[in-house]
């Protein structure tokens, strides 16, 4: 008897596990796109892993990150499409979620860095546990007022400054016109692209049950930051005035809504965080510009705004700091050498006793293990960039509902 108890037990627990298997195959997809600039694309190293486990708050985030054999994880049920590609040539990218979807020299093949794509779609599969899709395109060193500039903007209007500096360059006028809203229409048309045959890209896509475009991640605003004469104060002082860039986001969020077809579509923010808690009042400005939309009435509950700047490696930019004062007074070297006041080899010795006296071993051990690129790509710090794609992804399941987007 106790037996028979035993394999009825058994047989009940497998008939609710297919139960649950059935009920989540029989949810439409759900489609998530992710765009913006180099910080989209994610210029950490995944060399810099190791970085994440020694602090014991990110230590389990690392465990996700990486299998049994300490590779990194491979997503059985997150798929990804990437397009990208540099100078006006697009590729794509395309297969099961893992490291190497970050920045890329050839679009197809992967560049050993991360975005906040893979700890996303790693939130999004131990969340939801049913498959899942993430449409990326994301470009380097593209504006949101010109590049990414959507349709809702109109035409580039250039303040009087470029207006004045457009005088002596007669092709640069040509040269906006042409580039205007360009990676807008990239990226629709390739998420319209994928979407119109997703089974290319995820094998698991049930055609019966349709997709749904459930989220939208933003992540940009460098190029913005420094565009000191778009954003020029209306004024004539130095400050920069970024309220157009709220309101051309504001026409961002509803374009693309209307676009792919998804009303409510959930739509998170991911506010420029470089420089960190303690960034210049130019920054700050910025970023309440960025996050402006967010407080909309019509975007309630619908548009969130993450700020980035928390999960800065401070540690690591004291350090950044050091190799920028380093720099400084090597080029200091460089210009007696070229001015015949001391020869190279003693500038070259000078040089390495100021990096001595500078950047301590174990500050040289921490940046090596830490960061892999510059401030403005977060200093390619893949402890930043997991932290930052986990809180895209909780953000977007918190807006989450099943009126959020439209099944297709």
């Amino acid at each position: 008897m106790k037996t028979t108890i035993l394999l009825s037990t058994s047989l009940l627990t497998s008939v609710a596990a297919l139960a649950l298997s059935a009920f989540a195959a029989a949810t439409p997809l759900k489609v998530y796109i992710l765009a913006g600039q180099s910080n989209m694309e994610g210029h950490a190293k995944i060399e810099t892993f190791d970085y994440i486990g020694d602090d014991p708050a990110t230590a389990p985030l690392l465990k996700q990150m990486r299998g049994a054999d300490g590779q990194p994880t491979v997503c059985d049920h997150v798929w990804i499409s990437y397009l990208t590609g540099g100078k006006g040539e697009f590729g794509e990218g395309f297969g099961k979620l893992t490291a190497g979807y970050g920045s890329r020299q050839n679009p197809a093949q992967a560049g050993g860095n991360i975005g906040p794509e893979f700890t996303f779609g790693l939130t999004m599969d131990k969340s939801l546990k049913e498959p899942i899709l993430i449409i990326k395109t994301a470009w380097g060193g593209k504006s949101l007022h010109t590049d990414f500039r959507p349709p809702s903007a109109g035409p580039y209007d250039p303040s009087e400054l470029e207006l004045k500096k457009w005088e002596t360059n007669p092709t640069k006028k040509q040269e906006v016109i042409t580039a205007t809203g360009l990676y807008y229409r990239k990226m629709i048309e390739h998420v319209k692209m994928v979407t119109k045959d997703i089974k290319r890209v995820c094998p698991a896509y049930d055609e019966k049950q349709g997709y749904e475009i459930a989220g939208f991640v933003w992540f940009q605003g460098f190029n913005d930051l420094v565009a000191g004469d778009t954003y020029a104060s209306k004024t004539g002082g130095k400050d920069r005035d970024y309220t157009n860039y709220g309101e051309w986001l504001a026409d961002f969020i509803r374009d693309v809504r209307k676009d792919v077809g998804a009303p409510k579509m959930p739509f998170v923010i991911g506010v420029l965080g470089v420089g960190g808690l303690h960034a210049s009042e130019g920054t700050n400005a910025f970023r309440k510009a960025m996050a402006a939309p967010s407080l909309l009435p019509e975007f309630q509950g619908n548009v969130t705004a993450v700020e980035t700047a928390p999960f800065w490696s401070e540690e690591l930019a004291a350090i950044d700091e050091k190799h920028g004062q380093l720099k400084n007074k090597r080029h200091g070297l460089e210009m007696q050498v070229k001015a015949g006041k001391m020869t190279q080899e003693a500038a070259d010795a000078e040089g390495k006793e100021l990096e001595a006296a500078l950047i301590t071993p174990a500050e040289a051990a921490l940046w090596a293990r830490g960061a892999s690129n510059q401030g403005y790509h977060y200093l390619g710090c893949a402890k930043t960039f997991a932290l930052i794609g986990k809180a895209f992804a909780e953000a977007t399941l918190k807006m989450q509902a099943p009126t959020a987007g439209v099944v297709k």
